[in-house]
């Protein structure tokens, strides 16, 4: 199956989910708890994270071609 149809059958299987109530909904104190809880997982390994702080937000991903700072690392 192509991705394009892939997206529509999973759409028509969310819309339907709740419209059926079998879906959830996550209210922003549930979406805070469930970030607090992802950020607490990850930071637990050390290693990890000096990984991320070596980078500096650095990522090529994270830079738009032709800004300055481009390709100047």
């Amino acid at each position: 199956m192509d991705a394009q149809r892939q997206r529509e059958v999973s759409s028509i299987g969310g819309h339907t989910a709740h419209a059926g109530g079998r879906a959830h909904r996550f209210t922003p104190e549930e979406a805070r708890i469930a970030g607090r809880k992802g950020g607490t997982a990850v930071s637990r390994d050390r290693e990890h994270m000096a990984a991320i702080g070596r980078r500096g937000g650095r990522s090529p991903l994270n830079r738009k071609a032709g800004s300055p700072k481009a390709g100047t690392e």
